[in-house]
Formats: structure tokens, sequence, C-alpha cells
């Protein structure tokens, strides 16, 4: 994917004012519009343009992009990185999958998907707007719960015309049991009403860190169980850690590298418990000294076992 430099596109520095960016989007919406211009590619051009102001114009979507810009990414091998709009407070309901489709891959992967819904009470004229950000918990969190003070960041415009970023903190209940991309509702924590109404919802969308252990796919847990050969092959009872503490477990005789054991409802709690899922991984001892070597040795003559014989060879 091909990172795009919305300043380059309008010709403007990372330090413009909104009033400068609106001035060179007419500039270059004059330049490149389809109906005047005779630059060939003109259509492909006006659509760059507007992609690029449909960013920066927006204070919350360029500050955001400035954010992912400050990490140094360029050319056509891009992905942005892990969390990297975490702690951005976004107001309204944002943009969906198929209004950022008339732009770029680029576009689309940064602020596609962030149409949400408030629920389905009924909206009043003078009701504050609803306002969503992602917040990153480890997962122990889902299994315990948790109280967080987190801090937000929401993007102004200042007397300049720049846009700065004002951070403000809220405090949360975490509840056991919480998944990925769940919204915790925080009432009347959203925008401020117009002649003093009632506040919007703050809206918390749930992600995870990255753990060095355990992978989630929904309330479902996984994790890699190294065992020895021996252990495998003859049957064990070994201690596994799990997030909730260490587990005595049974390794089935037989048993090779890959093989899922099922731990019914040790998952993300909820009302449908998920299941945690021991992938088991065969630990070989290193034969790094005259003992271990001569072992390997007797195994290689003794057993006369070919592990490739299931390919032929």
């Amino acid at each position: 994917m091909e990172y795009k430099d919305y300043y380059q596109i309008l010709g403007l520095n990372r330090d413009a004012t909104q009033e400068q960016i609106k001035k060179a989007f007419r500039k270059k919406a004059r330049q490149y519009h389809p109906d005047v211009s005779k630059e060939a590619n003109a259509e492909a051009l006006m659509k760059e343009v507007n992609e690029a102001n449909a960013v920066l114009s927006d204070p919350e979507k360029r500050a955001a992009y400035d954010r992912l810009g400050s990490t140094g990414y360029d050319g056509r091998d891009f992905r942005p990185p892990p969390g990297w709009d975490e702690g951005f407070e976004f107001s309204g309901e944002g943009m969906s999958d198929a209004q950022a489709a008339d732009f770029s891959d680029f576009f689309a992967e940064l602020f596609g998907g962030r149409m949400r819904t408030g629920g389905s009470r009924a909206r009043h004229v003078r009701r504050g707007e609803d306002h969503h950000a992602k917040i990153a918990l480890d997962l122990e969190d889902a299994y315990r719960g948790a109280n967080r003070t987190l801090t937000l960041r929401v993007p102004r415009v200042d007397a300049n015309g720049r846009v700065a970023l004002a951070e403000h903190t809220v405090a949360v209940q975490i509840p056991a049991g919480v998944y990925e991309g769940q919204m915790i509702r925080l009432a009347g924590q959203g925008g401020a009403a117009p002649g003093g109404g009632q506040a919007g919802d703050l809206y918390l969308e749930v992600h995870f860190h990255e753990h060095p252990r355990y992978r989630v796919e929904g309330r479902d847990v996984y994790a890699t169980l190294p065992v020895a050969p021996w252990e495998a092959a003859l049957g064990a009872d070994v201690k596994a850690p799990l997030p909730t503490g260490i587990v005595e477990i049974h390794i089935p005789e037989g048993s090779q590298s890959g093989r899922k054991l099922r731990l019914k409802g040790k998952g993300i709690p909820g009302p449908t418990p998920g299941n945690l899922y021991l992938v088991l991984e065969l630990a070989l001892p290193p034969a790094s000294d005259p003992k271990a070597r001569k072992f390997y040795e007797a195994m290689a003559k003794e057993l006369a076992f070919n592990p490739r014989q299931s390919l032929g060879v």
C-alpha cells in the first residue's frame, strides 16, 4: 500500500494553517478539475486533491495523520503501526467503509470503518455529539476487570488556525469479560451540547495490547505450550500458566507438535465464556555436551525413525 503525503499533494508545509489548507485546495481544484483542466490524468489528480483536503481540512483526521506521519513511514510498502490512532478522541459517527472506498486504500485503512452508533435512543436536536476513542487494554483486564484513568487527546484549532491537541483524562471501570471491538459507554462524557443541553456520550472501543504469550480470537485465547519429546511420546502431567494462574494439565500419549488441548470455559469470561487452547510445541534439548550428544547418537541408531517417510523420501 502506498503512503500518501497529503501536504505534498496540496503543496503545503506541515505547519500550514486551516486557512492555508482551504486556499491550497481551491487552487488545486481549479488546476485539476476535469471540466477545465488540460492534464491527461486530471480526474485522478483531482481525486487525490479531494482526498488530501478531506484529511487536512478535518482537525481530527489531520491530528491523527500528523501523528502517523511522525513515525517516518513512506514509500509503497506501508502499513500503519499497531495502535497508531490509540487515545485520539473523535467526534460524531465518523466515516463508513463505503464512504472511505471513494478514496485510496491508504485512506480507507486509516479512516474507514469508523461508522459507529450511539445506540437506538432518540436523538434530540440540542444534545451533544457522541465521541469515540480506541483504548488498548491488557488481556488480563478482560479476566479480572480493572479501573483505569485514560488520557485522551482531542484535536482543536488554535487562535493561529493550526491544529493542536488538548488532553483530558477520564476514569473508566473495565468490566470483566470485555472483548476485542466492544464499546464501553461513558454516559455524558462526550461532546458538550449547545445552550447547556444534555452532553453526548463517550464510547471507548476496546483493543488488546499484543501479548508475548497469548493470542485472542473473539473470546477464545490461544497459547503455545512447550513440551519435551518424552512428555509428548509417553504422556505426562505438566503445569501450564494461564491468565488466571497456573494449572496442571495432562499431555496425552503420542502427542505431536501442533496438537491443540482445549480448556473449556477458560477463555475470556462472559455469558458464554470462550475456551483456552494450548498448542503443543516440541522442545528439543540441545546436544551441547558429550552426554547429550551420545544420547542422540544412540536414538538415531536404535529407533530407525524417518520423520519424512510420509513425504516418500
